[in-house]
């Protein structure tokens, strides 16, 4: 006698409760040590790129090192995004630091892009400011220096949308 669980031959399984844990995915292999070290190399380049960002001290040298933080920064996304492709093409894991190295390579590459963009269009105004800015003995003409980069700036934007 059939009973009410039993399902015909060929009928399609019964749908999962939202209640059960899901089924459990296969694990997949741990990735090769050369992935893995692209993609911790990927994570070391991403946050070298972020650091030399934040440790942009002299003015006259920020372009260059907004330069060469942009090209850390496409370094660390390119090798993150290729270890994550031939991990996949492997059928293996993802390579450790791949992921953290191409979230933090983006934000690098986004930030340094950025800046560089900024010291390249107020270039002649921020050297304007760290001049004046090296002559100012007291709090008033530190005062004075920014006002004078503030009016430069906005001088320049100006200049920008009316061309």
């Amino acid at each position: 006698m059939a009973r009410l669980t039993d399902r015909p031959p060929g009928s399609p399984p019964p749908p999962q409760s939202p209640f059960l844990p899901p089924a459990q995915r296969p694990q997949l292999p741990p990735a090769d040590q050369k992935l893995g070290q692209r993609g911790l190399a990927a994570l070391a380049l991403a946050i070298l790129s972020l650091v030399a960002m934040m440790l942009i001290g002299n003015l006259q040298r920020a372009a260059t090192v907004a330069g060469v933080a942009l090209a850390v920064a496409v370094i660390a996304v390119t090798l993150a995004v290729s270890a994550q492709r031939a991990a996949k093409r492997a059928g293996t894991r993802r390579p450790r630091g791949a992921l953290a190295g191409l979230v933090l390579g983006v934000i690098g590459l986004l930030v340094s892009g950025f800046a560089l963009l900024g010291f390249l269009i107020f270039g002649q105004q921020i050297d304007q400011y760290s001049s004046c800015m090296d002559g100012a003995n007291t709090a008033a003409a530190q005062q004075a220096c920014q006002s004078q980069l503030d009016h430069a700036i906005d001088d320049r934007i100006t200049g920008l949308g009316g061309q």
